[in-house]
């Protein structure tokens, strides 16, 4: 198993145990399974084990696990705070304490506010006291390390990057999603302030293994390698220096195996020229079906109307290139969920965005096609509903 160090020279393994997909017995967490992973693959090397408040029953099966095995000293867990449930101050210490009590112990290694979108739900967090209850904890030693796990737009998340001495941060990235959500330009940032990364969804839970079209297959399948399509999006994230812990929900031995043999063999800058010719022709195959022929340059950016374009073009697509609710979510959470509107349906139609496509897009015509496929009314509906919770008082 290789490492790769954070900012405080803890040796985190370059391949993390994403702790949401463990297999299942009935409605519950298999726990024979998942302590037989999760052993396997420390026995491995991996000591970055990561879970949330909300992933069900996670936090309890980890701390059973680490306690039965007395591991807890040599391993790093993540957890979340739900940031979106919370109110007040009072509300902190009543999901950290809950979520102690779960993992069986008194401190956690990295602990992480979930789900950002937007700045504002950073801000709304600091007005209930976060910034103070956090220096609490990490003079106490109940947090080692604070940070954030992110879902929105590179703008948001440089916001929320450069407002706090954060410890860690986790995104949303992968040869898919090389341009949207942090995107390459939001791990480039975190990289140069020395602040680890943490990836998430890197094989965009399991779709670039389950769901590749058979001309990405055979352009993996044609090239000098053996690799499986779970290798091809690993080592193309390995290869990324800036990049720091991996996390794959693992659920099987096999996956456990495959994932730990590629983590141990894998270095940064390994990957040869046709080996990036390889991703494009995945890419190029995976992207046939899209609407729009969007590179997220962001030349079309700013739009005076604060109109998302790229964000809403990247989720049409993704609703024809992988499903209609993927496309619906996307856009939800990188797009529909910011505290400024930055829907289609504000473009004034002043054309300045067609004027810098360097694709020659017909952007003002596809903003309304777009618009009504990834906000039908009941979408409609159901977004605003969640940001008049989240930002009481901004309409949509």
């Amino acid at each position: 198993m290789h490492y790769r160090n954070d900012k405080c020279s803890n040796p985190l393994s370059v391949l993390g145990f994403g702790c949401m997909r463990f297999a299942k017995k009935g409605n519950a967490i298999d726990m024979e399974q998942a302590e037989k992973q999760i052993m396997a693959a420390y026995e491995a090397g991996v000591n970055y084990f990561d879970s949330a408040y909300i992933y069900p029953g996670s936090e309890a099966a980890i701390g059973e696990i680490f306690e039965k095995n007395g591991i807890r000293e040599k391993i790093h867990i993540a957890t979340k705070l739900p940031q979106y449930l919370i109110s007040n101050k009072e509300a902190l210490d009543r999901y950290f304490n809950e979520e102690l009590k779960r993992l069986r112990t008194d401190y956690v290694d990295y602990y992480l506010m979930h789900h950002m979108t937007d700045v504002a739900m950073w801000e709304k967090l600091k007005a209930v006291g976060i910034l103070e209850w956090i220096e609490e904890k990490k003079a106490s030693g109940a947090i080692r390390n604070i940070g954030f796990s992110y879902h929105g737009n590179t703008d948001n998340f440089l916001k929320i990057l450069n407002d706090y001495d954060w410890d860690v941060c986790q995104i949303q990235y992968n040869y898919l999603d090389e341009v949207s959500q942090a995107g390459r330009a939001g791990l480039k940032a975190a990289y140069e302030k020395g602040i680890p990364v943490i990836i998430m969804e890197p094989l965009r839970g399991g779709k670039l293994v389950n769901m590749l079209p058979e001309g990405a297959r055979k352009a993996m399948a044609e090239s000098s390698h053996a690799w499986s399509p779970a290798e091809w999006g690993l080592r193309w994230l390995y290869d990324q220096p800036e990049v720091t812990v991996v996390l794959s929900g693992m659920n099987t031995m096999e996956m456990v195996n495959e994932n730990c043999r590629v983590a141990s063999e894998t270095f940064a800058h390994s990957l040869k020229e046709e080996d990036f010719k390889v991703f494009e022709a995945v890419k190029k195959a995976i992207n046939e079906n899209e609407k729009v022929g969007c590179t997220g340059c962001r030349y079309c950016m700013p739009c005076p109307k604060n109109v998302d374009i790229p964000g809403i073009f990247r989720s049409y697509n993704t609703m024809f290139i992988e499903s209609k609710h993927q496309g619906r979510f996307q856009f939800a959470q990188t797009v529909g969920l910011t505290k400024e509107p930055a829907f289609a349906s504000q473009c004034i139609e002043c054309g300045k965005c067609e004027q810098h496509c360097p694709q020659n897009i017909p952007i003002r015509a596809k903003l309304k096609e777009a618009d009504k496929a990834l906000r039908p009314l009941p979408y409609k509906i159901g977004i605003n509903l969640v940001r008049a919770f989240m930002f009481r008082g901004n309409k949509a």
